[in-house]
């Protein structure tokens, strides 16, 4: 399963201009029903089947409403997907999710999404991004966390976090970033002492104990400028596909073959 978050879909080229690269049978799964501009063309796409702008355009919703309404139908139209799956059961799927957090966190939607792939034998990995810059304001980067938390327990599939857009972060120690990608509560309960008022030191300090208890979250780099960071995001995710393990292994080549 593909990306939510900020960046998704240049994290979804980057991937499929990658898997290319080591020659990987890859195709693009596109369920983001007000998608606009693709690098690569995706193979199966929800606006086949229905777009947020008609959905908005002829009942009037809003686009939150709208988006929620074209998953349900979906949801409703599992055929159709099930169809389009068919031709591609052995292949590597790249899934662009919506980026809305509440369809991870609020409804069950992606999770019986999830459900249904798995049902016709899928194997599952989610991938939550996380920009980087986010660790310049330790309230934001802690909300991100605590999304990629709820994401994680709503959609119980094996899952992969990033700390995306790498290159775009300033310098940064690499001793204080592993306090990141580990994430380190007392940085919040350290940020909440100092710059919030005495009365939300209870909750903060609730939030701490809720995120240390879990110990669910931590993010691996990402930069995708560096085809090393690509690669090693890559190397996790197939690891938690079990990908590759049920393929023949293939003959080697004869040195006279061409």
């Amino acid at each position: 399963m593909g990306p939510a978050g900020s960046g998704k879909s240049t994290y979804c080229a980057t991937v499929m201009t990658h898997c290319q690269s080591v020659g990987r049978s890859v195709h693009l799964m596109n369920l983001d029903p007000a998608a606009e501009k693709f690098e690569y063309e995706p193979t199966i796409d929800i606006r086949d089947l229905i777009t947020l702008e008609d959905v908005m355009e002829e009942l009037q919703y809003g686009p939150n409403g709208g988006l929620i309404y074209c998953l349900e139908f979906l949801l409703n139209d599992m055929d159709w997907l099930e169809e389009e799956l068919g031709e591609y059961e052995d292949d590597y799927l790249i899934i662009d999710c919506p980026g809305q957090i509440e369809l991870y966190t609020h409804f069950p939607i992606m999770r019986r999404i999830c459900d249904c792939l798995q049902r016709l034998n899928f194997r599952i990995c989610g991938v939550y991004l996380l920009e980087s810059q986010f660790i310049q304001d330790k309230s934001k980067f802690f909300a991100g966390v605590l999304s990629a938390t709820s994401a994680m327990i709503s959609l119980e599939i094996p899952h992969i976090n990033l700390l995306s857009k790498m290159d775009l972060l300033g310098k940064v120690k690499k001793k204080e970033l592993e306090r990141y990608f580990d994430p380190d509560p007392l940085l919040l309960e350290e940020e909440a002492n100092t710059s919030t008022n005495p009365k939300f030191h209870d909750l903060n300090r609730a939030i701490v104990q809720l995120i240390d208890d879990y110990n669910m979250v931590s993010f691996l780099p990402l930069n995708i400028t560096d085809e090393d960071s690509v690669a090693a995001v890559m190397s996790h995710i197939d690891n938690a596909l079990q990908f590759g393990e049920d393929q023949e292994p293939k003959e080697p080549l004869d040195e006279f073959d061409e």
